[in-house]
Parts: structure tokens; sequence; C-alpha cells
């Protein structure tokens, strides 16, 4: 399994946060390469997510399942087709520094398996293979998350600021 974790502070209330990242069709805004999502359910256990992305001239839908949640401390989903894949975000309250009457780190931590994506289930170009796209997308997963979270740290403190993010690619213990 490889993985992505992208930590960071966000000087926000921790309920906030929590219902913030709640809303996942609203992470559209914030993907350069997920276009739309459809939503079925709530966003707790059990909504299903159809993802839609698009990079150079591939597209995709990913689908993805909220698996569990407690509030506000924690939102589990897995993709449920074509790859072995499971994601969390973590809320967790922190003192604030100075100058700030709130804080909370939120860590978003996606773990996958890019050996399990399923031959076929990418529309590929002619010569082109599913282990050279593989290669491709890695280090765009890994500018996503941060983009990602970069952007939902403006949206709920009000404005951009530079964001100091600790990112994580290393295989886990």
């Amino acid at each position: 399994m490889e993985r992505v974790e992208v930590t960071t502070v966000v000087y926000a209330d921790r309920q906030r946060v929590y219902e913030f990242l709640l809303d996942f069709p609203g992470y559209a805004a914030y993907s350069e390469h997920l276009t739309h999502v459809d939503q079925r359910g709530d966003g707790g256990p059990g909504t299903r997510y159809d993802l839609r992305f698009a990079w150079w001239k591939l597209t995709y839908t990913a689908r993805s399942e909220v698996t569990a949640v407690d509030p506000p401390a924690r939102i589990d989903w897995r993709i449920t087709k074509d790859i072995d894949a499971t994601g969390h975000w973590f809320v967790e309250s922190v003192d604030p520094p100075a100058g700030e009457d709130d804080a909370t780190e939120v860590r978003f931590l996606v773990e996958y398996d890019a050996e399990s994506a399923a031959v076929g289930s990418v529309d590929l170009p002619r010569f082109v293979s599913l282990s050279w796209v593989v290669e491709k997308v890695k280090p765009k997963i890994r500018n996503e998350a941060s983009r990602i979270v970069e952007r939902v740290v403006a949206d709920l403190e009000g404005s951009r600021r530079d964001v100091s993010l600790d990112v994580d690619t290393d295989a886990p213990d």
C-alpha cells in the first residue's frame, strides 16, 4: 500500500471544520482534476459518491462510500470500484497561536494499492500502458491532496495565507 498524508492547522473551530469536510460535493471546487461529484445520501455512513476526474486525455469516474464517521473527529471512506483505496479525515483541536481564537489540526490520509487498479477501468489511448498512467498519476495525487487542503483552509479562514503543509508519502510501517 502507498500513502499520502497531508497535515495542517486551520484557524477555525473544530466543529465548523468537521462539518465543512463532511460536505464532500464541495470538493470539486478545490481540485484541478475533480470535475463533478454526485452524492447519494446525507454525508454519513453509507453515503455514496461518484467522483468524475479528468486529466490529460483521460476521464474516470471513481466511486466512493463513507464507511464511518466520529463527529467531530473523523470521517472514513473507501473507493468501491477499480482500485483498493481508503481515506480518512482526522480533525483535532490544538492550542491556537497568539492572535487566533481557535486552531484545529486537519490530517488527510489516503492509502492505496496502485497495483490493484483494474485493467480496462480507464479507456487508455493506443500505446499507453496502465503502469505508465499509474506512475504519472502518483505525483498528481500528492499535488491534489495538497491543493485541496490549502483551498479548504482559505475557505474556512475567509482568506488565503501561506499554509504550512506536512506532506508524507512514506509507506506505512
